[in-house]
């Protein structure tokens, strides 16, 4: 089958079978090292009420692997019935996680281990076409699996974050950049263009169908915001003039008292930040970290602008105003390489502003993809022609406007689980997550 979007083929089972266990493994390869590189009270315990203690989140891995490719795919009978309303998210809320009776770590491990084991060999004979299952289609099931496990290994990597004391977790920096010259920010002309997918195989329910969208013309900022310019807004009094703050974000950073983006602090004359357990100087270069959608909102109005919508996001992303396709990825339809973006916990941080010129988008956008994800204005609504697959709980249930759209994907978010199409999702006050932001602008009609 070939996308009409982007032109990319997917036609071949077995490579379609090999990129599925390739993937399998090195999900399974990044949850071993977050959940080894601490001692068994450090799994057990919970380090924030926002999030689930990390051994919650290893079993949680198994039990859906379970429940979905070993008794839907393959019909087995169930290996652990008894857990499941351990381990449902629905039923039991992050801060009450601690209080179950979950399976102790080496259970845990051994549990996942025997899910795997057993999950291997479905993938092998399961049939990726010509069965008329949407579930097994391409390897929807074995590839909605493996997405799910690296969005908690990214949920898990955040816990790392907000654990106090020592962790231990290591990766290289991101290679050092000349400071970025380009333009500050490009014109993406007005007109229609292709949003969502209807055929990139593994895509989840929210990012279908494709569908045109009508976007005026707009600047969009050619990079991340840094650092460096966050703290002018800081230092210009962002945190205490409420006119450039939406309602129940002053009232929530006064509530709270917050006055920087989270694990800031101030030293003398320089910012510190904490990271992964240790204290440095919050570099100049590298996007803002770490910042709820009121901050990035208030910021953009401070320096008066806003926050693209989800649209203008994807637009900027995907559209190649030469060919008018929407491609897979803002450097066209080849999956990501380390030259294209930072995923996948290659680094354990944002490389610096302006990187990664091979991933840029025809209209010469940076980082789209990778390294922080990027607040929206819009609320996490169905594209027109919705349908809820495989369950409703992955994207209807937080449909409406008590949510804000993330684009782009995180240095923590691995390339299966990020792509042009991707949405992500969060409420407003969250600064946990590995959140950034760029800003927009009107052009005129006739800037095009």
């Amino acid at each position: 089958m070939t996308d009409p979007g982007t032109g990319t083929t997917f036609d071949d089972p077995e490579a379609l079978r090999k990129r599925a266990l390739a993937a399998l493994l090195t999900a399974r390869e990044r949850t071993a090292l977050l959940t080894s590189c601490v001692e068994d009270p450090e799994l057990t315990a919970q380090h924030s009420p926002l999030m689930s203690p990390l051994v919650w989140d290893l079993a949680h891995i198994g039990n859906q692997e379970e429940l979905w490719l070993l008794r839907t795919v393959a019909g087995r009978d169930a290996l652990r019935p008894d857990i499941d309303g351990l381990y449902d998210a629905f039923e039991h809320p992050r801060a009450e996680r601690p209080s179950l009776p979950l399976l102790p770590p080496a259970e845990a491990r051994n549990y996942a281990a025997e899910v795997r084991g057993r999950a291997l060999d479905i993938l092998e004979s399961t049939a990726f076409e010509g069965t008329g299952a949407r579930l097994t289609e391409a390897g929807f099931a074995f590839g909605m699996i493996a997405q799910h496990e690296q969005q908690h290994d990214e949920t898990m990597l955040i816990t790392h974050q907000l654990r106090r004391g020592p962790v231990a977790l290591t990766a290289p920096d991101p290679m050092p950049v000349p400071a970025f010259t380009g333009p500050a920010e490009v014109l993406v002309p007005g007109g229609p263009f292709t949003m969502g997918t209807s055929t990139e195989p593994w895509a989840l329910d929210n990012e279908r169908p494709a569908h045109a969208r009508l976007v005026p013309p707009f600047f969009i900022d050619t990079t991340p915001v840094t650092n460096e310019a966050y703290q002018a807004f800081i230092a210009d009094g962002g945190y205490t003039d409420r006119r450039w703050w939406a309602p129940e974000g002053w009232a929530h950073i006064r509530e709270h008292s917050i006055d920087a983006p989270l694990f800031w602090r101030r030293d003398g004359g320089q910012w510190l930040r904490r990271r992964f357990g240790a204290t440095e100087v919050v570099p100049a270069d590298e996007p803002v970290l770490h910042v709820s959608w009121y901050e990035a909102d208030a910021y953009a109005r401070w320096a008066g602008r806003r926050l693209p919508s989800e649209a203008e996001w994807e637009k900027a992303a995907r559209h190649d105003p030469e060919t008018g396709r929407s491609t897979r990825y803002p450097w066209g339809d080849a999956d990501p390489t380390p030259e294209h973006a930072n995923l996948g916990q290659r680094h354990l941080r944002p490389a610096p502003a302006g990187s990664y010129p091979a991933g840029q988008s025809p209209l010469g956008v940076r980082q789209l993809i990778g390294d922080v994800w990027e607040w929206t204005s819009s609320e996490l609504l169905p594209y027109p022609g919705f349908h809820a697959f495989p369950y409703k709980e992955y994207s209807e249930v937080f449909f409406g406007s008590e949510h804000k759209v993330l684009r782009g994907g995180s240095f923590a978010v691995d390339a299966v689980a990020c792509r042009g199409t991707f949405r992500n999702w969060d409420y407003p006050v969250r600064r946990q997550i590995f959140s950034g932001f760029r800003t927009a602008r009107d052009a005129r009609p006739d800037s095009v």
